[in-house]
């Protein structure tokens, strides 16, 4: 220790202060731990409070209220165009993450964790070194890494402050309403944030090198969603890639290549959402005996614990699917082991939701899986087009489709392409983690008319036809 340097110790230090951060914060502190928690921001919140999950969430609720004003003439609902206003809609959002922070604030301070602003830096497996901050070291028993992840940039550009060239950070920023926007990538982050420019007033234009929406989700659920975008965006290229791009005064000029008859384009803006990478650079990993995996992720058990038996990893930065929900439940998981508790991250359906309309979840085995595994499974679906409340909600574009054992009838995963998926889905996560059966689902009443209702009637296809359609699986 230097002469005159700050220096605290904890039982646990977690650095980072996102979903995952803390959550294992605040579960060491509920089991008696002393904890500190570290981070450059001066709340709690990272990535998903400050610039990701919230601030998107918060723009496309307030953006689909102007989806819904044009739809409304269907039922002979008359509306005069909306008029927005941009310096409040961004208020409005900044007002939801500044809510949600001051609570996780509060929260902190009423389970007495230790706040400390700055960057850490392992010097070894017992010590971190502090910069931009009050405290200069900490000494820990443990410690717990949830430093997250960032996007990725296109092959020789970079995300400068105030380029046109923009990653989700700049574009949640809302800094105009381009006429026209590229969005380079077709995953969630693309579509939804794609979407809230859009229906803002922008010409959105999406290109994705792989041959469909969403790489990697189930194709009878993304094939819905791609029908309806359609008609929310100028023009999708699929089998695209940008092959060159370059900022000049007020325009980006780009090169596109594929499937695409213009290869030449001209937009006002760029968002560039091709996936992320994990935090890892610059916190001195190569002090500790933390190991990374091939695909740059550091390398954990179902304990969420790294090669350094002292320090454990959890959400993004330990790989898997990227989400804030799966980081909390890991976050709860590495302070339980650290506190002594048998607890393991032992999940057999994490669940994943994409905001577009219609929205799309699914959690578990899904279709494409199941036979890549060679597993023999029933696909049980059933169209929203037969929903009584779809049809009064004027949300027919819909699917509910269950993947179940084909001998036992177990319930292996579920996807939900429709209004409202985002709730719906948790019936299917906790139908697979229980071991439930697709009878177990049909014989479960469920409120009618609800949106609920095509869970059980997609179960029903197991062993009879369901009420409201003669289809019987798909």
């Amino acid at each position: 220790m230097v002469v005159g340097e700050t220096a605290i110790e904890a039982e646990v230090a977690v650095v980072g202060a996102g979903p995952g951060g803390y959550a294992a914060a605040f579960r060491a502190a509920d089991l008696g731990l002393d904890v500190t928690l570290i981070d450059p921001a001066d709340r709690p919140g990272g990535v998903c409070l400050f610039r990701g999950c919230i601030p998107s969430k918060a723009l496309l609720q307030a953006t689909e209220l102007i989806a819904e004003s044009r739809h409304a003439s269907d039922w002979g609902i008359g509306f005069e165009e909306p008029h927005v206003d941009l310096d409040r809609l961004r208020q409005w959002k900044d007002e939801v993450v500044d809510r949600l922070t001051k609570g996780l604030l509060t929260l902190s301070k009423r389970r007495e964790v230790q706040l400390v602003h700055g960057r850490a830096v392992f010097e070894d497996s017992r010590h971190l070194r502090l910069t931009g901050s009050d405290v200069d070291r900490v000494t820990f028993e443990h410690a717990i890494l949830a430093t997250g992840s960032r996007p990725i940039a296109l092959p020789g550009t970079e995300f400068t402050v105030g380029s046109r060239i923009m990653d989700s950070r700049a574009a949640l920023e809302l800094p105009d309403v381009p006429e026209r926007l590229l969005v380079v990538g077709g995953g969630y982050i693309g579509l939804e944030l794609g979407s809230v420019y859009a229906r803002l007033g922008s010409q959105v234009t999406v290109v994705e090198m792989l041959d469909s929406l969403l790489p990697g989700v189930d194709a009878g659920l993304t094939r819905l969603l791609a029908r309806e975008v359609k008609g929310l965006f100028h023009a999708i290229h699929l089998n695209t890639r940008v092959t060159d791009l370059a900022e000049k005064d007020d325009r980006v000029t780009v090169t596109l290549g594929g499937d695409v008859d213009e290869p030449a384009q001209s937009f006002d803006r760029v968002l560039v959402a091709i996936g992320r990478r994990p935090n890892w650079e610059e916190i001195g990993l190569e002090n500790t005996d933390v190991e990374l995996d091939d695909h740059g992720f550091v390398r954990v058990d179902e304990q969420r614990r790294t090669r350094d038996e002292r320090i454990f990893a959890v959400g993004d930065l330990a790989g898997g699917l990227l989400l804030a929900h799966k980081a909390m439940h890991e976050g709860k998981v590495a302070a339980e082991v650290i506190a002594g508790h048998p607890a393991a991250y032992d999940v057999r359906g994490v669940p994943a939701v994409v905001y577009t309309d219609p929205q799309v979840a699914w959690c578990g085995l899904m279709e494409a899986e199941a036979e890549e595994q060679g597993r023999s499974v029933r696909i049980l679906t059933f169209p929203w087009g037969a929903s009584g409340r779809a049809v009064t909600m004027g949300a027919t574009t819909g699917l509910t489709k269950l993947v179940c054992d084909a001998d036992t009838g177990r319930v292996l995963g579920a996807g939900i392409v429709g209004r409202g998926a985002e709730n719906l889905i948790a019936e299917g996560v906790l139908a697979i983690e229980m071991g439930a059966l697709a009878e177990d689902l049909a014989l479960t009443i469920h409120p009618h008319p609800t949106l609920s209702e095509t869970i059980s009637e997609a179960a029903e296809a197991y062993t009879r036809s369901p009420t409201h359609t003669l289809a019987r699986q798909g």
